[in-house]
Formats: C-alpha cells, structure tokens, sequence
C-alpha cells in the first residue's frame, strides 16, 4: 500500500507556524528556546524534513531545535541570499516549502508498507520500479541500475543486531566504511562498494531480540547529488516494525513458530505436484519451500539469465575438482553452479548427516586441508562463507568464535558446537582453526528450532558445524582424494589464517535450470 509521503511527514504548511517570531524576542530568550516553546512538535518536525530534503540538515526529525537544527536553518538562508540568522520569517518558509516540494517530486517519493517485511519505507519512484521480492525482502531498482534499494527480513535465526552490525562494520576486500553507528536497538552503517555509495539501517524488535527489520540503498556517484538528501530523509522516516509480515519469510512446515527457514516463497497456490528444496534443517525433520516446476514463473526471464533459487557455501576439498558443501544446499537443484567454476558435472548427496560434494569440470591448486583430529574445546574457529548475499558484499566473509561443544545437541557425535556467528549462506562453509586446518563444516542452527518450538526462547550464539570425523567417513567413503592436513601445524593470525583459505572457499548456487 502505497501513500502520499507529505502524509506522514507534517506538511510544513506557512499556516503551520504560530506566528513568526520577532527578532528581537527571539534573540532575547534564545532561538532554540523560542522555537521549542512556542511552536509545536509538528512543526519542527515537518521542519527538520523539509530541511534535509533541501541537503542542508542531516539528524534525528525529534522536533527538538538545537543547534544541528539552527545551523540549518542558517545554511540554507545564506545559500538563498537571506540573512542568516536563524529567524525564520514568512519569505524562508515559502521558500523552503517550494525547495523541498520540488525535490521530492522529481523522485516521486511515496510510503510503501512492504509485505514482505511488515516495514514502512520511503520509495523514490520517480527513480526506481518495484523489482520484486528477495530471499530477504522486497527490492527496488533503477532500469539503468544507478539505484538500489532493498528492505530485509532476517528472524528466527538466532542472529542478533549486534553480530549483524559486528559483520556490517568490517571493511572487506571492495567495501569501505566511513561511518557506523550502533544506538542499541538500531544501527546505521554507510560507505562506498566498487564505487557506489551505501547506506544500510537496521533495528531489532521482539522479546528476545531476534526479529531484525532493514533497508539498504546503493547509488551511483552520477546520482549522488539527488540521492543523498533522499537518503538521510528515508533512513530518519524508515518504520521496521510499522505491522506484521503479511506473506512471511520465514515459513514454517506445521504451526510451530521457531520451526522457520529462510526461502523465497513463489506461487503459493501452486499445484501438489511442485518440487521443494530443503534450508537449515534436521534432514529428520526438514522444513520445505516450494520451488515452481519450470514454465510456470510468471516472470518472463532473459534467456541468458542464470538465476538461483538458494545458495550457500563450499569449499575445494582435491585437487580434481570436488567441492564440499551442505546436502540441503544442493539436494533438489536441476543444476549447481560453483561461482567462478561453472555449473557442476557430478553430485553426491547424504542426507543423513547433511553432506554434499558437486565435482566441476576444472582443477583446483590448493584445496583445503581437513584435519585428522577433532578440535579442541574451547578453541578459535573462523566460519568462512558466502552469507546474505542480497545485503552483504559478494566477497568472502570470515566471523570468529570458539567450539562450545565437542558435540551437537542430544549429544549427537556427528556435530560440533560453535559461538562463531553464522547467517544463511553460510551453511556448506567450512570452519578451520588458526593453522588454516578445516575442522568441520557449517550447517547452521539445525535442531535448536527445535528447542524454541518446545520452550518459546531461541537459544543464543548456538551454532553447529558437522565434525572433521564425519566429513572424513563421507569423503572415503566416494572415494575422494582429499588431503589430510599437518596435525603440528602452526597457529598464526586470523588474517593470515583467512588468507591461507580464502581462495578455496566458494559460493554454491542452486539453479532453477538444467
């Protein structure tokens, strides 16, 4: 649902001012005095707005006038050749009106209460079209691709909105950060990507913390003139829990409420005889979502498009072309690629304890070396993978934590337990230690749904990864020629760690074509 943006944002009408202030009274008691208390809220607050459309006030609209407020006031008097002093008078507010009205029409902004994510976000129109959902959420984009901009869903995961702004804030390889603000139930992270400048805003909501709500734009630096006042205007208006998702995300298999997954739903009335892919699940009990048979999107695709229905990550595991993953990343996919490889020409799936290996058609240098013995409890681990690729950078992300458990819960041998943050995507990555060796392979919460189904609270910071043992039966056992890795093997520097791996760490994506 669609409404006019001025609704919301307290029309800055010339009626709506009291009376303007006389200058010498308002000099005598303050300004900021004066203007607090003799003008209502709604009026500062429309204040503020029509302020940062015009580029010159970038803060919080609390409709309190302080000082970021009157040197606003002040600038953009003088860039109109008034007298800045901070007095408003009947000539500024026609002025600012007719300055701040034009800017928002050329973009054509409108409120969207997004489905997808039960968000209210601010949407330039006049610049992007509604391109649909995500994975995550609903994105918009301009026809020449100068703008972008996406809303995201991320609940039931166990992820929190510290480790997602832990994750956000780190520089990568092609993203910069220049700013980054946590305020507790929100956070605000902006710089530049290969060019292009980013602003992303979260906010958590819920008893425990878990539902996070967000929007991401990117833009071009063609754009950067228009687009910056839009931004600091949507990010201040942006509303993550303005209602309830109205086709959720996170679907569950049956009514239990943690027992979610995140999945693109397509075509909900689709017939029985649909096919399904698993995500983040007990292969027990797993939980499905629907992907259409091919012919019945009722998008019309470009023949050259490769599109992906899920993706996760793996890792090179010989030197004749296996790569390791999750089963239920690849389990019901008409054809895999492994970015960089090309579509795989072999898959091997065992469902039972969630392992997969898809061979490509290359070599690879320097597969990774899987330890012979189990970690230790207690020590450093790096999860390294492809996560939220929708939000986050393309470029490999590395979180770090420590093995909380030598086994997964109802003491399964098969598991470990972590701390090390993971997000969707990752499942399929593989976990090493500081000597580079790869002690397992992550697979995300798996049963802890289970336990938010039985006692309402979902555990925190418990993830799982399948034991180096498991993942050395499952190799012999195809007859892969995997490399064991040095048992004394020195412990280095979490950057020099990643940088012994990185290149063998790959994302896995499930095609919707043969």
């Amino acid at each position: 649902m669609r409404r006019a943006a001025r609704t919301m944002m307290a029309v800055l009408g010339l009626a709506m001012l009291p009376a303007v202030l006389p200058v010498p009274a308002a000099h005598a008691m303050g300004l900021a005095e004066a203007y607090n208390s003799q003008t209502d809220k709604d009026f500062r607050q429309g204040l503020q707005i029509r302020l940062a459309w015009t580029g010159d006030y970038d803060g919080a609209f609390d409709g309190v006038i302080g000082p970021r407020s009157l040197r606003a006031i002040r600038d953009f008097q003088a860039r109109h050749g008034m007298e800045p002093d901070g007095v408003i008078t009947d000539g500024m507010l026609r002025r600012l009106v007719d300055k701040s009205d034009a800017i928002q029409n050329s973009l054509g902004v409108s409120l969207v209460d997004d489905a997808a994510t039960g968000a209210r976000i601010l949407v330039p129109f006049g610049r992007v079209i509604d391109s649909g959902r995500t994975d995550v959420g609903n994105l918009w984009r301009a026809e020449d691709g100068r703008v972008e901009m996406e809303t995201v869903r991320i609940a039931d995961t166990g992820q929190t909105l510290r480790g997602l702004f832990d994750v956000l804030k780190v520089e990568t390889d092609t993203r910069s950060v220049s700013g980054a603000e946590f305020a507790g139930t929100w956070f605000r992270v902006e710089g530049k990507e290969s060019g292009r400048s980013y602003v992303m805003r979260f906010a958590a909501s819920g008893s425990d913390g878990h539902d996070l709500r967000g929007f991401s734009v990117s833009y071009d630096p063609a754009v950067g003139q228009e687009m910056r006042p839009y931004v600091a205007v949507a990010s201040e208006l942006f509303e993550p829990f303005a209602g309830d998702p109205r086709a959720p995300l996170l679907a569950s298999r049956d009514d239990k409420p943690f027992t979610t997954m995140m999945a693109r739903q397509r075509n909900l009335d689709a017939p029985s005889d649909r096919r399904f892919a698993m995500a983040y699940a007990d292969p027990s009990q797993p939980n499905y979502f629907a992907i259409p048979p091919i012919g019945e999107s009722a998008i019309e695709k470009d023949p050259s498009d490769v599109a992906f229905d899920m993706a996760g990550s793996g890792f090179a595991v010989s030197k004749d072309g296996w790569v390791l993953t999750n089963a239920h990343v690849v389990k019901a996919c008409r054809s895999v690629l492994v970015s960089g490889h090309g579509r795989a020409v072999e898959k091997v799936v065992d469902e039972a304890n969630d392992l997969a290996l898809v061979k490509i058609s290359g070599r690879f240098d320097n597969p990774l070396r899987v330890s012979v013995t189990k970690p230790r409890l207690g020590e450093d681990i790096l999860a390294l993978g492809f996560p939220l690729r929708s939000i986050l950078a393309d470029s490999l992300n590395v979180t770090r934590g420590n093995v909380s458990s030598l086994l997964g819960l109802m003491n399964d041998p098969r598991y470990l337990q972590i701390s090390a943050p993971v997000q969707p995507g990752n499942s399929g990555g593989p976990l090493v230690d500081l000597a580079g060796r790869v002690v397992g392979v992550v697979t995300a919460k798996l049963n802890a749904v289970a336990i938010a189904d039985a006692t309402g609270d979902i555990p925190q910071s418990i993830n799982f990864a399948i034991r180096p043992d498991t993942v050395t039966t499952f190799l012999d056992k195809n007859g892969v020629d995997y490399l064991t890795a040095d048992p004394k093997a020195e412990l280095v520097s979490v950057p020099d760690a990643t940088a012994k791996v990185k290149d063998s760490v790959l994302p896995v994506l499930c095609l919707d074509d043969e």
